[in-house]
């Protein structure tokens, strides 16, 4: 009898292990977010609506990482995607995450975060004006503003190499007064930490060149900012993040331009993939089927539907966001 029980033990106490398993795993399948349809409705920031830094207790940043972290990841992808809202919206939610102090820089065409705590600095370049809500939305216009956004002028870099002339000049606008005030947190002994999405990527990749006492730089959806000279300058340890068939990560063309930074490619199934070959379209299959980059008239009847192409929809930093955090799910697991 008493053989009985105690094998009647094993194997009941073997079920419940397995039923709390069980429910552990569908509690984090139930923790991911559903990926959202991008319209033109939704397709720029900034997104209100959206829940920053859910479960922030849960997943802390790990303000002392010296390789790359997920979670770290999925902080600054939120970082990223927040800093194109209003100032007080911003504020409020970094108060959240648990960085009391926020700055705000702007001169001309730049704006600049910096949302810090006794430990570590976050500092958030916001990305282009065009990916922001607009009442209207002309593929045509989109592709002008890019053109004009990415031009191929290279100059001089005090660092070594070459850059991108608008960028160069998007970060002088802001650097007189946001370096010294850095340079002071810096001091103090906090962490500091780099992020931007598209143009904010080039911005951050810039300033963590000339100022590189910085913990790490992650980038979402960056353009390429230098030559080739500039990479093998380059000392900072950055992460560069990919969605798919972004189309900003390819402008300016590869050549007299080049990435810096670990390539990490979201594939078409949300899945972070690594080891990449550079400059090497790396889209396996296709979120949807869209007509390419040439304004067809079937594109163009697409779009009176809420299509946007594929290269616009995956630039989106909300998703850039949602893809990572659900990777961050899936570790979990």
């Amino acid at each position: 009898m008493i053989k009985n029980i105690l094998i009647a033990g094993i194997l009941f106490g073997s079920i419940g292990c397995n039923s709390a398993q069980n429910q552990s795993q569908l509690a984090s399948i139930s923790d991911k977010k559903e990926i959202p349809k991008i319209t033109f409705e939704n397709l720029a920031p900034p997104y209100k609506n959206y829940n920053y830094f859910r479960d922030v207790n849960k997943y802390g940043f790990q303000f002392n990482a010296t390789s790359f972290n997920l979670t770290n990841a999925w902080w600054l992808a939120e970082v990223s995607t927040l800093v194109y809202a209003s100032i007080d919206f911003v504020r409020s939610r970094f108060q959240k995450a648990g960085l009391q102090e926020v700055k705000y820089f702007e001169n001309h065409s730049t704006q600049c975060y910096v949302a810090n705590n006794d430990e570590f600095a976050i500092v958030a370049f916001r990305g282009s004006e065009i990916w922001k809500q607009r009442e209207t939305f002309d593929l045509k216009e989109v592709f002008a503003e890019i053109n004009t956004n990415v031009d191929i002028w290279l100059t001089d870099w005090q660092q070594g190499g070459k850059v991108h002339r608008g960028f160069k000049q998007a970060l002088n606008e802001v650097w007189p007064d946001l370096l010294p005030y850095i340079r002071g947190l810096h001091n103090k002994g906090c962490k500091i930490w780099l992020t931007g999405h598209s143009l904010g990527g080039a911005l951050a990749t810039l300033f963590a060149s000339q100022f590189n006492s910085v913990q790490g730089v992650y980038t979402f959806g960056s353009p390429r900012v230098g030559n080739e000279v500039f990479k093998e300058h380059f000392q900072v340890k950055i992460y560069r993040f990919v969605n798919n068939d972004d189309i900003v990560p390819w402008v300016p063309p590869s050549g007299k331009y080049v990435h810096v930074g670990e390539l990490k490619f979201i594939d078409s199934h949300g899945i972070i993939r690594e080891n990449i070959i550079e400059n090497e379209r790396p889209v396996d299959y296709p979120r949807d089927d869209p007509d390419g980059l040439e304004v067809t008239d079937q594109l163009k009847k697409n779009m009176f539907k809420g299509f946007v192409p594929a290269p616009f929809r995956d630039h989106v930093p909300l998703l850039y966001a949602i893809h990572i955090w659900n990777n961050v799910i899936e570790n979990q697991q």
